[in-house]
């Protein structure tokens, strides 16, 4: 069963979680970066037949992409367990499940935004938010009829 946040819980992690996120982000620029240096150069040397290569600069580019995998992969994995559900990394997207009453919900937030302002039905995505209009809905009432 996953972690269910009350919208207190959820915005108390948004600072930590934005770090992890801006960090996953970053860190799979710089490897999909150094990937595409090593195709760019593994064409290139295919194309011609073969090339004199630099091994200190190929070998540099392989470690900048592990790195940057590696970086990667611990940033979503303290992402996830947090608890958290990410929607689309490009654009920053996580999800906290939530209730709404008794039905299991989404707290929606994306990078950038000050606070977690919106929410969806499992079902739904970004296209689903709906404004937040009572904030002591999400979860905060009943603490100890939640399942965490």
């Amino acid at each position: 069963m996953p972690k269910l946040f009350t919208l207190r819980e959820a915005e108390e992690c948004l600072p930590q979680l934005e770090q992890w996120l801006r960090t996953a982000i970053e860190a799979k620029k710089e490897a999909v970066s150094a990937e595409k240096h090593l195709q760019e150069l593994a064409t290139r040397v295919h194309l011609l037949g073969g090339m004199e290569l630099n091994p200190s600069d190929v070998a540099a580019r392989r470690l900048l992409k592990d790195q940057g995998v590696e970086r990667f992969k611990d940033a979503m994995e303290k992402i996830e367990e947090a608890g958290c559900i990410v929607k689309d990394l490009d654009i920053g997207l996580i999800d906290f499940p939530s209730l709404l009453g008794t039905e299991e919900i989404y707290l929606c937030w994306r990078l950038g935004e000050p606070r977690i302002e919106y929410w969806h039905h499992v079902h739904e995505g970004f296209a689903g938010r709906k404004l937040i209009q009572d904030p002591g809905s999400f979860g905060e009432g009943g603490e100890s009829s939640r399942p965490n």
